[in-house]
């Protein structure tokens, strides 16, 4: 089958990756356009674009998607399907351009985190599970009919960068069963099914008050906040007037006086905020103007 593969970031680079290794045919490669990024506001290019280039692969890089000149060069890719891993949402225009549609990788077990974050979300509700599942793009995002999915646990200290990497890799592997399936013609269209005896979450795009730390709240959920935002956006709270991200922490549940939000610490090793039924020890951290680093580092630069 002739692909055209759509992506931007890392986790869809090993898709991409996995795909050249199957030998599967990808005719054309569509990533976001170059921008400015960092201090020195230097164009940066997506790490899809760069492995597309470094493969000789053709890149396109349309800023509306429904731009004619766009349109007319990947129609004349003449893909049989597209694949879409972390890129954006699609016009009818475009999904359902091939003669076998467009199938795209999500990092949920659908119908279950439908949204642009199901890692944070997962961690930050406290699942125990996740996944990845491929499916038909259809005009409502991530509602599509499923083809297939595979499972795994998320790990007590699991971050979202570490779950992140798991879903990479698997979602890669996954998607490479399923183009083999689709094109044997054995495969099997599921619809979602959105009438579970368990209410639907969502996974809608993470905003700074997302992030804001409320330490009037239970230590497990306060740990899972952290867990789900590492290493970013970065849960964050404030100390000193400044802004704190914490990147990395352990919790304790246990009977406190503490009000929530104290602190105890002894300006050497440890740093504890006091939640409703406990405390979270800070283990990597940011204070806003410094660079990130380990609790000890941090404890000998700062009297608290």
């Amino acid at each position: 089958m002739k692909i055209v593969f759509m992506g931007t970031p890392d986790f869809a680079v090993a898709s991409l990756r996995a795909l050249l290794e199957a030998d599967f045919d990808i005719v054309g490669v569509i990533t976001a356009p170059d921008k400015p990024a960092g201090r020195g506001q230097k164009i940066s290019e997506s790490a899809v674009k760069r492995f597309a280039l470094e493969k000789g692969l053709k890149v396109l890089q349309p800023v509306r998607l429904k731009d004619p000149d766009f349109l007319k060069e990947l129609k004349s890719l003449d893909a049989e399907i597209q694949v879409v891993v972390a890129f954006r949402m699609l016009p009818e225009l475009v999904w359902n351009m091939p003669q076998k549609g467009t199938i795209n990788l999500h990092a949920s077990l659908l119908p279950q985190y439908r949204g642009a974050a199901p890692i944070n979300w997962a961690i930050i509700n406290g699942e125990k599970r996740t996944g990845v599942s491929t499916f038909f793009l259809k005009q409502e995002i991530d509602t599509g009919d499923l083809l297939f999915a595979e499972e795994l646990d998320i790990e007590e200290d699991d971050t979202a960068g570490d779950l992140h990497d798991k879903l990479m890799v698997i979602g890669a592997g996954l998607l490479v069963k399923t183009l083999k399936a689709i094109e044997a013609g054995k495969y099997k269209e599921i619809p979602q099914n959105t009438h579970q005896e368990h209410e639907l979450k969502k996974a809608p795009k993470i905003f700074r008050e997302d992030c804001l730390i409320n330490w009037d709240r239970p230590v497990k959920e306060v740990y899972n906040l952290i867990r789900g935002l590492s290493p970013h956006p970065a849960a964050f709270c404030h100390l000193q007037d400044k802004t704190l991200k914490i990147y990395s922490a352990s919790s304790e549940e246990k009977a406190i006086t503490n009000k929530p939000g104290d602190i105890l610490t002894d300006n050497k090793t440890y740093l504890k905020f006091t939640c409703r039924d406990g405390f979270i020890s800070v283990l990597e951290l940011q204070l806003e103007g410094k660079k990130r680093m380990k609790i000890d580092e941090f404890l000998r630069g700062v009297r608290l």
